[in-house]
């Protein structure tokens, strides 16, 4: 029987962790509040998106390995980028005006373009080749990384209280299952304008399927969740803290 070949985590390359210190201008370092426990390894992470703070601030400052979901679109190449930048990320869901936003991507496509390659994005479809988004999220659990998800409906914008979630990472949770992983999940809220990350106590994909709902349920739950946390106020006390 051959030897199964063991997943190490794909470290990020030098010249991106030197774009990374550039970008602490941009992005300060926020407050990390667990109400529970702090990320561990190989599990799940649900957040709020809040633009392009929330997941540069996970992927500045979080102290553990991770790899996130993100349109495939944003990751095939800069012609393809240019064209979902533009009219989906900064006109439809930034209601930017199109005319400026193409301009203003003339520069950012080739940067993002570039900070992508290095960011190791898990790319997303809508269509069957998700099942290669799921095989690849299951190896880099395996490797002990931590895959993240921004699963908000975004049709209106990135909004402070969420509208929806899509059940993407549901059906991802049911295939590490079936992979003998049970993830533990981690709901978390991103508050911009406070600079705060709340991280929810981790619960596990088996307690959720354990109390009888159905994945619809089960995702609605989180969602309500996810609201609830941002719109928790945290003591001065908790932020020195975390």
């Amino acid at each position: 029987m051959a030897k199964k070949e063991k997943k190490t985590v794909q470290k990020r390359k030098w010249w991106f962790r030197f774009m990374k210190k550039l970008m602490r201008g941009r992005y300060k370092e926020p407050r990390f509040v667990y109400l529970g426990e702090n990320f561990g390894n190989g599990g799940i992470i649900l957040s709020n998106h809040e633009g392009t703070d929330a997941p540069m601030s996970l992927e500045i400052y979080c102290d553990k390995p991770l790899r996130m979901w993100g349109a495939h679109e944003m990751n095939s190449g800069l012609i393809k980028m240019y064209k979902y930048q533009t009219r989906v990320y900064y006109h439809e869901k930034k209601h930017w005006n199109l005319h400026l936003a193409r301009l203003f991507c003339l520069i950012a496509s080739p940067l993002t373009n570039l900070f992508y390659k290095g960011l190791n994005l898990i790319s997303t479809y809508r269509d069957g080749r998700f099942l290669r988004t799921l095989k690849e999220s299951v190896a880099a659990i395996e490797a002990g990384e931590n895959i993240v998800i921004f699963p908000e409906t975004s049709d209106n914008g990135y909004l402070a209280e969420l509208e929806g979630f899509h059940a993407g990472f549901a059906a991802f949770a049911e295939y590490c299952a079936k992979k003998g992983i049970d993830a533990p999940i981690y709901v978390t809220y991103f508050k911009k304008d406070e600079r705060v990350y709340i991280v929810d106590k981790p619960v596990l994909w088996s307690e959720l399927k354990a109390s009888g709902k159905s994945r619809e349920e089960i995702v609605e739950g989180l969602l309500a969740r996810c609201n609830e946390l941002g719109k928790m106020t945290v003591p001065e006390k908790e932020k020195e803290a975390a």
